[in-house]
């Protein structure tokens, strides 16, 4: 073979290499922009992002509740003929029991099929424990980037 072509596909290579390399540089920095955004919202702004992304997730009729007097449900949508009552929590540490005691209770406020909580943390063991008795969905951080990732 040619040594100016064998030059050539080194040459050609190393920018293909260094091209992924900026796409998955650029790809990590933008996850972690929306993980501070994302961390930095209040809760009446985190409340209007979590109805978008159900949106784009192919929920309809999704309408944030008002800020006082919800009966613990921030969102109602429904998707597939099933109808959610969601509450959103935009916390820095662990949600507990009491976001899943306001989502049941809000599931039943509004006649919902489905009570969720959203939140871009975890839950607290206790808390699953109490989502597993009283049938209520936790979706956690991964699930909400999960969601990101359809938007």
């Amino acid at each position: 073979m040619n040594i100016q072509l064998l030059m050539w596909i080194a040459i050609a290579a190393g920018i293909v290499l260094a091209v992924a390399a900026g796409v998955l540089v650029c790809r990590q920095f933008r996850v972690s922009v929306r993980r501070r955004e994302l961390d930095a919202m209040d809760g009446f702004d985190f409340e209007y992002y979590c109805a978008d992304l159900l949106a784009a997730d192919g929920f309809v009729d999704v309408k944030v509740t008002r800020s006082s007097g919800d009966y613990g449900v921030d969102i109602l949508a429904e998707k597939d003929g099933v109808t959610y009552a969601i509450q959103c929590k935009r916390y820095a540490g662990l949600v507990g029991v009491k976001a899943v005691q306001e989502a049941y209770a809000g599931r039943d406020y509004y006649d919902r099929m489905v009570g969720a909580v959203l939140t871009n943390q975890y839950f607290t063991k206790p808390a699953v424990q109490a989502a597993r008795k009283l049938k209520i969905l936790l979706w956690d951080r991964d699930y909400l980037q999960d969601m990101e990732k359809i938007r």
